[in-house]
């Protein structure tokens, strides 16, 4: 069956910005006593803070979670988010899949102000059909609620949607959702920490090059 909707992650994935996460958590772990290596700070991004924090801190307060991932917020939004640059490409993806006919949606963890920032950032308002944050669902990837609200917005079912991600955590949320995923290496993680894509990349600019012969071309050949 056809694609007929694209669910894009967006950190990570269109602009390149999962190095400045690990930055802006790691300066609140610190305060707060806790002293993480940044790859163990980087394998946990991908995740909003409500599954971020519990993951590195089992047993943790709620309000103590909230506490750390406000921090975060704050400190990446202060220093970091002005030096977020798109990934070569990026905005040419999202164009070539609104013109090959397919709905298109942004449906990311990030903020709604981050996502808005982004949709400024990517210069993409007239070519997305809807997008979804970590504001507008109950829990964060790796639950299904992002992408099932994005695909929701599209009006399509979900064997009709794809998702593309950088993080296993996209790629989880997608099965979650009943829906298929297409990965980038772009955010930092190896092939087999994103298995069950069923294709991956390394960026969304390899993906663009090789669209006709990908998982996205309405003539669905092999990758």
């Amino acid at each position: 069956m056809p694609y007929t909707a694209i669910l894009f992650d967006i950190d990570g994935t269109l602009v390149d910005s999962n190095d400045y996460h690990v930055l802006a958590w790691d300066r609140p772990f610190r305060e707060a006593g806790h002293d993480f290596n940044r790859k163990t700070l980087h394998d946990q991004v991908g995740k909003g803070s409500d599954n971020y924090v519990p993951s590195l801190l089992p047993g943790i307060s709620d309000a103590e979670a909230e506490r750390l991932g406000d921090a975060h917020g704050r400190i990446y939004k202060q220093d970091y988010l002005s030096a977020v640059r798109p990934f070569p490409g990026a905005r040419e993806l999202l164009r070539r899949c609104k013109d090959e006919g397919m709905k298109v949606a942004l449906a990311s963890s990030a903020s709604g102000p981050e996502l808005q920032h982004y949709l400024t950032l990517l210069d993409c308002k007239d070519v997305i059909d809807g997008y979804t944050s970590a504001d507008d669902v109950g829990c964060s990837k790796p639950c299904p609620d992002i992408f099932e609200a994005a695909r929701e917005k599209l009006g399509v079912p979900a064997p009709e949607a794809l998702v593309i991600g950088d993080t296993p955590y996209d790629i989880q949320a997608a099965c979650r959702a009943g829906m298929q995923a297409i990965a980038v290496r772009s955010g930092g993680f190896s092939d087999p920490a994103l298995q069950g894509a069923i294709a991956i990349y390394d960026d969304v600019a390899a993906l663009l090059a090789r669209f006709d012969a990908s998982p996205l071309s309405r003539i669905e050949e092999a990758v």
